[in-house]
């Protein structure tokens, strides 16, 4: 039963402007629409238009003067050279030679103008590319391991599903008017780098008595009301996938209930009202059978973005993983990159940690290889905190960016890195610039979002919240705000001196985040701010 009665249509269309405009014109429908588009100044173009074009992976750029940010979905961020190299041309041409690597796996370019679009979804959908479903109310990229297929490591290869799911949901109408986004990932990681525990949906790849399928975890999301997703208490086999994937939608978009507000639309919310009990039954339910039970569900002893060198299971072939510096590359690196991966038939994988890998290097090639990659711009020995920090668009681009990031992000990396050399490297800094959580703030081992604050005499200043405890794996949580509203100007110090009192204080084997766990609040706060210089923190 539903926990309160389903509102009717009718309310939900009076109350909620994105299911009016889907309702009086689907925004797919804006397909055969581009040259009134194109036409149009863009001054001119009704807001719902603008909206709608969020189905074809689009938002305006800021400032709001006509151009467009273009996201170009790659799931499991598994990337053909030639994809890279179309990705790379279209930035030089209409992008101002400028992309970003995206916590999704996808690629995100600016600058891009209406009149040019459907050109650019030619040259995308020559190499098997799209941009549909980037946006709006659908599934989005599915996620995954960026090297399923070639690890030595993984439970086992789940390229298939990933490319089944991605055939069968990208596009599909019946799957584009969700209440609000839709976030799956499926991978067999070791690992577990797809980060399942903050998806929608994740299936954990995993073998049960011999038999290989998937653990899921449902209703895992981060933004302002960040949840971490819960074990569904099911193994599902490798054919009920798609079917267990779909009955989860079709429950959740079934009812009225969370269409109303579009901030309670998102499936976190179905399962805090129904748990994860209910929610099953009403899964099998629309299945039409039961599904097994699953005790415990599979956890990550340890995180990795497969950075560096690593043997692939196929003989004589390697892949490596690159950092890249606050997940900016240009056309031209693009376009490098995949000539160069082209050489010799690999290709490139997207992390969700917003840096990439090659993969198919023979063993013969690996050191002229890295020294090319080097050349281009994405050195192999770089700090590690290159590899494992991640920065959301933010300002410039972004409309809802209160705070640069990327820039700001760079100046806390050379502070760090300047600081502490190698002890930084792979200290997971998140850095968002509104609460909406691209970054992940939530669950860095520092996250910070971008806020605001007052200066001595009332003037608004830029400042940061400095989120602390979170994390993903075996020891996941939410962080918590432990420091609010630092002036932009003092960051760097508040988070150096962090940093500075864990490597002084420190147990065998701790790691920053369970430093700030046994720490409390108020020495966290001391500290971070230089009232004290972590005298009352004890030693373990």
């Amino acid at each position: 039963m539903p926990k309160r009665e389903p509102p009717a249509w009718e309310m939900v269309l009076k109350r909620n402007s994105v299911e009016r405009l889907k309702h009086e014109m689907f925004p797919t429908e804006l397909a055969g629409q581009w040259d009134r588009l194109a036409q149009t100044s863009y001054e001119k173009l009704p807001e719902e238009d603008i909206v709608r074009l969020q189905w074809f992976g689009m938002y305006h750029d800021k400032p709001k003067i006509g151009t467009f940010m273009m996201r170009v979905k790659i799931p499991s961020g598994i990337l053909s050279a030639e994809g890279l190299r179309v990705i790379g041309e279209i930035s030089e041409t209409y992008g101002r030679d400028q992309g970003e690597l995206t916590t999704r796996q996808n690629f995100q370019l600016h600058y891009i103008t209406l009149d040019k679009f459907p050109e650019i979804l030619k040259k995308l959908k020559s190499a098997g590319l799209t941009t549909m479903g980037g946006c709006g109310d659908v599934v989005r990229n599915i996620t995954g391991c960026p090297v399923a297929g070639v690890d030595r490591d993984e439970v086992f290869d789940v390229t298939p599903l990933v490319a089944e799911a991605a055939g069968f949901f990208f596009g599909n109408r019946e799957y584009s008017d969700l209440p609000r986004k839709h976030k799956i990932s499926i991978a067999a990681c070791q690992h577990q780098c797809n980060a399942p525990e903050i998806n929608c949906v994740a299936l954990i790849g995993m073998v049960k008595d011999g038999r290989e399928g998937f653990a899921v975890r449902v209703g895992g999301g981060q933004s302002s009301t960040p949840r971490l997703s819960r074990h569904l208490g099911v193994f599902i086999t490798r054919e009920q996938a798609m079917p267990v994937m779909r009955a989860i939608i079709d429950v959740w978009q079934g009812t009225t209930e969370y269409r109303i507000s579009r901030v309670k639309a998102r499936l976190k919310f179905m399962i805090d009202d129904y748990g994860p009990e209910e929610f099953r039954r009403l899964v099998e339910a629309r299945l039409g059978f039961a599904l097994e039970n699953l005790a415990v569900m599979p956890i990550a002893e340890t995180e990795s973005d497969h950075m560096g060198i690593r043997e692939q299971k196929q003989s004589g072939l390697n892949y490596v993983g690159f950092p890249v510096y606050l997940g900016l590359m240009s056309g031209r690196q693009m376009r490098e990159i995949a000539a160069l991966t082209a050489s010799f038939g690999g290709d490139i994988r997207l992390t969700r940690r917003q840096n990439f890998i090659i993969t198919g290097i023979p063993t013969a090639q690996l050191d002229d290889v890295i020294a090319q990659v080097g050349a281009i711009g994405f050195p192999l020995d770089a700090n590690g905190l290159y590899a494992s920090s991640i920065g959301c668009i933010g300002d410039p681009h972004c409309n809802y960016a209160v705070t640069p990031t990327k820039t700001k992000l760079a100046t806390i990396i050379e502070r760090l890195v300047n600081q502490f050399g190698e002890q930084v490297g792979g200290l997971k800094l998140n850095l968002d610039g509104c609460p909406h959580a691209c970054a992940q703030h939530w669950t860095g081992d520092i996250g910070l979002q971008g806020t605001t604050g007052r200066g001595p005499a009332g003037e608004p200043l830029e400042a940061f919240d400095i989120i602390l405890r979170g994390g993903l794996g075996k020891d996941a949580a939410i962080g918590k705000p432990i420091i609010r509203r630092v002036p932009s100007a003092m960051v760097e110090d508040y988070v150096s001196r962090l940093f500075g009192t864990y490597l002084e204080r420190r147990s065998a084997n701790e790691t920053f985040t369970h430093f700030c766990v046994r720490t409390p609040d108020a020495d966290l706060i001391s500290i971070a701010s230089g009232d004290a210089t972590g005298a009352n923190v004890a030693a373990a």
